[in-house]
């Protein structure tokens, strides 16, 4: 049993708390042990995937206590590559806020930052619904700290929004779990899966309520229409930084759908095909809100957030099958989303910066606007699907993983026509910005200061200045990200055939409750 399952989640909370206690004044060390911390979860993390990759279920059992009586935490294919998704997204947006200056607008963003890693590593390895609950709130209670960091007005009120939101999403998540342990008895996945499958029949229906409460808590993390309205305005006044690694925050949501509904509620199981029946709708409806959002906005945030919700919408679609290649295809995108969502953040930064506001109105051009518009065009053309980038490649997997569906025609037509959409809005916001901002700036004196344009909150903490933002650190963090999406599709074969293994795995809930019920040799 190799203790290192647990490291991803006792090192950032151990770190968190040293930095809040110990290196509160001093922002120059939390940046050396916060960059260090997050260094040090993607080695692991890392590790992990080399443990999983084989196949291999590896149950860590929290003081020796035997399951379902003592905590779990489990290590799959897919929670491995969920820790490592998680880990790559934070050490470049962590760069990226070092580069940017966001992390000195406040004097505790680093703590934060590891206790909402905690969190996410957490809710990706636990194996009992209640830890995952516990998980959920820890994840939450960060962000919301992240969320408001910086203040101003408009974040606040944006904050508060959100807080409220996701109090609501907690109460119902404990009123599902309350409904599930009524009818089976017990927290723990894998024997909640066990009791499921001998229920006698007369009881399905208090189970089906528990399962649709479950699924309604999750399509709030994940922002499925019609529960998706606490994210543009979250995402759109959030800091850059923080907007970015969110994108991570919705996969939560998608990762606690997949997990309980391969294995608690299969398809074919006790609930029969609820879960498709519901999920397929909201995707596709998600998907296109999502889209039409992206040409509606009249900002470049509330885009770039829309963008995000039409990410989940084509995942969704993919994942709502419930088929070996659906999921893997779903797998697949997720990967892509996660980092197309998390560099356009920081790109829709990068201009926000530079302009002062992130209105979609012509302005004089901004600094660097040929090395931020070639990353615009790049991240465009992975967001909306076009060739030759990941986002094609996922879109052609989705298609083909419902081709068999009885709605395929009415799959393939929403998205495709939602493409369309997508490429239009991303071309109108990249004209209005890039291309129109010349013509406007052609009689104007281009600005000489390369830091020209970039403006900082008044409630900075007095630095000094080996402090200052370092703009070059901040475009390394966007191309470190933009280099993610380059490797995807270079090495879309073999990604796309271990996302089939982790499908695959998905598909053989006995082996999870093997692990987890059957060999506890040496437990007490």
């Amino acid at each position: 049993m190799s203790h290192l399952i647990i490291a991803p989640v006792v090192l950032p909370a151990c770190l968190g708390a040293v930095i809040l206690l110990a290196m509160r004044t001093d922002l120059v060390l939390q940046r050396v042990f916060s960059i260090a911390g997050t260094t040090a979860l993607l080695g692991i993390a890392l590790y992990l995937n080399w443990l999983a990759s084989g196949g291999e279920i590896t149950v860590y059992r929290l003081g020796n206590w035997p399951a379902p009586f003592g905590i779990v935490l489990m290590l799959d294919r897919l929670a491995a590559l969920m820790l490592l998704l998680t880990a790559v997204l934070a050490l470049a947006v962590q760069l990226y806020a070092l580069g940017s200056g966001w992390d000195r607008k406040g004097w505790h963003f680093h703590a934060l930052w590891q206790f909402q890693l905690m969190g996410v590593s957490g809710a990706f390895l636990t194996g009992d619904a209640f830890n995952l609950f516990v998980f959920f709130e820890v994840l939450l209670i960060a962000s919301y700290g992240l969320m408001l960091h910086g203040g101003g007005a408009l974040r606040l009120r944006a904050g508060m929004q959100y807080v409220v939101y996701n109090l609501a999403g907690s109460t119902l998540f404990l009123i599902a779990l309350g409904t599930l342990y009524a009818v089976t008895g017990t927290l723990n996945m894998a024997d909640m899966a066990v009791r499921v499958a001998a229920l006698p029949p007369e009881h399905s229906a208090m189970l089906r309520a528990g399962a649709v409460l479950l699924m309604l808590v999750f399509a709030v993390k994940a922002a499925l229409v019609p529960l998706h309205f606490w994210l543009p305005a979250t995402y759109a006044n959030a800091p850059g930084p923080v907007a970015a690694f969110f994108a991570i925050m919705t996969k939560v949501g998608v990762y606690a759908i997949l997990r309980f509904f391969t294995l608690v509620f299969p398809q074919g199981g006790t609930i029969g095909t609820l879960a498709v029946d519901l999920l397929l709708p909201a995707a596709l409806l998600t998907l296109l809100i999502g889209q039409i959002g992206v040409l509606g906005a009249r900002n470049l945030n509330r885009m770039a957030a829309f963008a995000a919700i039409g990410s989940i919408g084509t995942l969704v679609i993919a994942l709502s099958q419930f088929t070996q290649s659906g999921l893997a295809a779903g797998i697949y995108y997720l990967i892509h989303s996660t980092l197309a969502a998390g560099a356009l953040f920081l790109i829709v930064d990068l201009i926000g910066a530079r302009r002062g506001d992130l209105w979609l109105r012509p302005e004089r051009p901004i600094a660097q606007a040929g090395l931020i518009g070639a990353f615009y065009f790049a991240v465009a053309i992975a967001v909306t699907g076009m060739p030759p980038l990941s986002g094609f490649i996922g879109k052609l997997m989705v298609m083909e993983a419902t081709a068999a569906a009885a709605q395929w025609v009415l799959i393939w037509s929403v998205i495709l026509i939602s493409s369309l959409i997508a490429i239009a809005g991303m071309m109108r916001a990249g004209s209005v910005v890039f291309w129109k901002a010349r013509e406007i700036g052609a009689a104007a004196e281009h600005p000489s200061d390369p830091h020209a344009g970039l403006k900082l909150e008044p409630d900075e903490p007095v630095q000094d200045a080996a402090d200052a933002p370092s703009p070059a650190l901040a475009f390394a963090a966007v191309g470190a990200l933009l280099a993610g999406l380059a490797l995807l599709t270079a090495f879309a074969g073999p990604v796309a055939d271990y996302a089939q293994a982790i499908a695959a795995q998905l598909q053989d809930p006995g082996a999870y409750v093997g692990e987890v019920l059957i060999r506890q040799e040496g437990t007490r």
